[in-house]
């Protein structure tokens, strides 16, 4: 069977395309997300369900109708809020069930899924009522299961993890306090650069299709100084690193990897199509265009077919994706891929993309499809008549209308996105300064408020506050200086997305505060020793360099602070490296960053913190394949204990020689804070040394020890509602015996990381008067490749209780 162009089918399809997908959800409201072929206004019913248990409907609690916002000719989108209809909220630890009926045909949900030309048997539902349900969280936190995970992407390697949420949703159906209760997506939900050949070329037939126009791409001035334009049906899939590159100033395929930006998305119709096809699988063909289709031979034409079975076998699962993001609230923020690798990394990625045509309409339409298709089901509120939100979503009808060519639109769509005008006398993004650093200039003359990513829920025991660590980073001032590691969080989104959600908890029952943040605090050893290479030598866009919290003193020792200022304990949720793990961190504090001094006998407070990875659904590779496994206790990850002080201390280091006794004063850095790494007493008999503080004025203000979690042994996990694919026979060929020996369960079963594709759920262990009972647990799940079929979990048991101070380093004087 060969490609059949979505135009040849679109009159053949359901008229949902995609969704409904279960977003915001709140005891007073809740919001769904849906894509339909034609304009409609929709309507949202929350029902209760007999003892709370889902199997059979009862009242209506919340309604709510919304008109879809058209955004093409066949592409029609909604969040449809419902809220109280009698005053009564949702409870915890309850199953709810909800129907949507759609006024353009009068049709409710189970109808509106199905067609009878190609899609006649579509269900979303675990239950016989064929509706939708979702549990509420409880007011246990023994009972809460938070879903989390990032990095999805269709030809990358392994299977798709997040399929197995689908049989957990199943196994559990009917049980509110085992059923997941939240899911977040912490970024990368899709790869707006990295995108298989086959893919792309059915993403642009398929955009234009939804759209019903193409959008003239800008290139560059010719020698007239007239704009040249380009369609993106003649950019080619595997053609376009360079175009990316050269007119995009895009970073994904430097440092040779030509093959990063391939495929890169450059227009609306593309971002658009690309969540369609990775959250449904209703716009699917049968089968993707082949390279003969395309025209492709030798090397180039072996990619393309190899790229398109990983792809098609992605599809395959899309259904079981479709029905747990319709049964599970669900909510997202942004990292790099969502629009392009690197976005905003460092100030130089700024100067590159934005001062280019190409690279700012890429990112506007990267943007402005992250905040219809992302942020409008996490922030509903923002959305409504009169908000940022809705201005944009009436922007982009109008933009839609002008098929693209509204420049005056256009400049609209990019302030409510918060995309920073070009300077007319530097061409390039204007900044602003943030006490010591510059971020993007958002203040328009025309006083247009832009919409903000990061937000804040709060349940029934527990709060999720999720940073926006993109677009709000503090670039380090000097034209010498644009490539330094930002702070991920300038100055004053400390402030915005962290003091003010920590002091403005509107819930005195909160007893546990989460952090989404999308890059993480700590990292492999390996992975940083890499990244300070990188960064001297200049080669930042080859890894990342800088997008760790850790390579930013004074950010991370902000973030610290801020955190414990106001809370004991902090569980952080992270993902974007492609592998999972558990971090500990315990803090103590005789007063924290920035704070003036106090009197130093006061006792030290203790705090602690928990950053739990779970990366990726689906982009496993070779490397962290390998730290998955025994072969990664070689070099373990050591605890590292660390002293930071707001002012420069006076530092020595003893040196026993041969029983011979130096002391040399320790050059330290003009800025502040100083943080250091405190080793105590190294060496062997021959050789020795410790650092010292000179005085006690010189006394760390607050200190820290990092411990990387064991993994513990994988427990296999037997579904009672759903079967498992039976396992492939073996070959018995010597070929394989390299093979299997790869695939033996005791290499596999490494000590610290989950390098192969997964997910997180998170519990909590949360005795009611045992303070030092308290931790929270990881399990991640994943196949493991001596049985490839089945689904394994691996614990990671993190202790929230206070431990007692390691020693502070030694005073020299005493």
């Amino acid at each position: 069977m060969s490609w059949t162009p979505l135009s040849y089918r679109i009159a053949l399809l359901p008229l949902i395309l995609a969704g409904p997908i279960l977003r915001r959800t709140d005891p007073d409201a809740v919001t769904v997300w849906i894509v339909l072929k034609e304009a409609s206004e929709v309507t949202l019913r929350v029902y209760s369900t007999e003892n709370g248990k889902g199997e059979i409907v009862n009242d209506l609690l919340l309604e709510g109708s919304r008109t879809t916002v058209q955004l093409g000719k066949y592409l029609h989108v909604v969040a449809v809020t419902a809220k109280s209809v009698n005053g009564e909220y949702l409870q915890p630890g309850q199953i709810y069930a909800y129907n949507m009926d759609f006024a353009c045909r009068n049709w409710y949900l189970a109808k509106a899924l199905c067609s009878e030309a190609s899609f006649n048997d579509v269900t979303i539902s675990y239950f016989e009522h064929q509706l939708p349900t979702f549990a509420m969280p409880p007011d246990d936190l023994n009972f809460l299961r938070i879903v989390h995970g990032s990095c999805r992407k269709p030809h990358g390697g392994g299977r798709d993890a997040l399929n197995i949420l689908d049989n957990m949703i199943l196994e559990y159906a009917n049980q509110p306090t085992y059923r997941p209760h939240q899911l977040f997506f912490t970024g990368d939900q899709i790869y707006g650069d990295d995108v298989a050949d086959a893919l792309l070329w059915a993403l642009t037939e398929a955009g234009d299709t939804l759209l019903g126009w193409q959008e003239k791409l800008p290139l560059k001035k010719d020698a007239n100084d007239e704009q040249r334009y380009t369609y993106a049906s003649d950019l080619k899939p595997g053609t376009r690193s360079e175009i990316a590159r050269d007119y995009g100033g895009f970073t994904a395929m430097l440092i040779n990897k030509p093959e990063k930006a391939k495929s890169h998305l450059f227009s609306l119709g593309e971002y658009l199509a690309m969540y369609l096809f990775v959250w449904s699988p209703i716009l699917w063909p049968h089968e993707l265009p082949h390279s003969k289709d395309a025209q492709k031979d030798g090397k180039e034409a072996k990619l393309w077919d190899k790229e398109a079975l990983t792809v098609e076998a992605f599809a395959r699962d899309l259904w079981k994706i479709r029905r747990s993001l319709a049964n599970i609230p669900t909510y997202m923020i942004c990292d790099d891929h969502d629009i392009s690798d690197d976005w905003y990394l460092n100030r130089e990625w700024c100067n590159r993309v934005l001062s280019k045509p190409l690279g700012r309409r890429t990112l506007q339409n990267g943007l402005l499809t992250y905040a219809i298709f992302q942020a409008w089901g996490n922030t509903p509120e923002n959305f409504q008549n009169g908000q940022s939100g809705e201005k944009l979503l009436e922007a982009a009808q109008q933009w839609s209308l002008s098929a693209g060519n509204d420049d005056l639109v256009g400049s609209k769509i990019a302030k409510y996105l918060a995309i920073p005008e070009i300077d007319s006398e530097t061409n390039l993004p204007k900044v602003t300064e943030d006490e010591d650093n510059f971020i993007l200039n958002r203040d328009y003359a025309d006083g247009t408020q832009c919409l903000e990513w990061y937000y804040k829920i709060e349940s029934f025991k527990h709060e999720t506050i999720v940073l926006d660590t993109r677009t709000w980073r503090g670039y380090a001032k000097g034209d010498d200086r644009t490539t330094e590691p930002p702070m991920l969080l300038s100055h004053t989104a400390f402030e915005k997305q962290i003091q003010n959600p920590l002091k403005e908890c509107r819930n005195p029952n909160i007893e546990a505060t989460i952090i989404i943040a999308p890059t993480n605090l700590i990292s492999l050893a390996i992975i940083d020793s890499v990244q300070k290479w990188d960064l001297e030598r200049g080669n930042v866009f080859g890894s990342d360099a800088g997008d760790s919290w850790n390579f930013h003193e004074t950010a991370f020792s902000m973030l610290l602070a801020e955190m414990f200022k106001q809370r004991d304990r902090i569980v952080i949720l992270s993902g974007d490296i492609h592998y999972g793990c558990a971090v500990r961190l315990s803090y103590w504090s005789n007063y924290h960053f920035g704070e003036s001094k106090l009197d130093r006998n006061l006792p030290e407070s203790s705090h602690v913190l928990a950053q739990l990875t779970s990366s990726a659904f689906k982009n496993a590779e070779w490397t962290t394949h390998f730290i998955h496994t025994k072969a990664k206790s070689i070099a373990p990850e050591k605890p590292q204990y660390w002293a930071g002080w707001n002012n420069t201390p006076q530092l020595i280091e003893i040196q026993v020689i041969q029983e011979k006794v130096r002391a040399i004063d320790v050059k330290l850095p003009p800025k502040k804070p100083v943080l250091r790494q405190i080793d105590y007493i190294r060496g062997s008999d021959e050789i020795a040394w410790e650092i010292f503080v000179k005085n006690r004025e010189s006394l760390p203000d607050w200190r820290y020890c990092i411990e990387w979690i064991k993994r513990q042994k994988a427990q296999e996990i037997v579904w009672q509602n759903n079967q498992e694919l039976a396992e492939d026979e073996k070959s018995k060929s010597w070929k394989d015996f390299i093979s299997l020996l790869w695939r033996n369960r005791w290499l596999q079963e490494g000590d610290e990381v989950v390098g192969y594709s997964n997910f997180g759920v998170v519990t909590f262990q949360w005795p009611e008067n045992n303070d030092n009972g308290k931790a929270v647990i990881q399990d991640l799940y994943w196949h493991p490749v001596w049985k490839p079929n089945s689904t394994v979990f691996s614990r990671y048991f993190v202790p929230l209780s206070f431990d007692e101070a390691p020693p502070p380093p030694r005073v020299f004087s005493e």
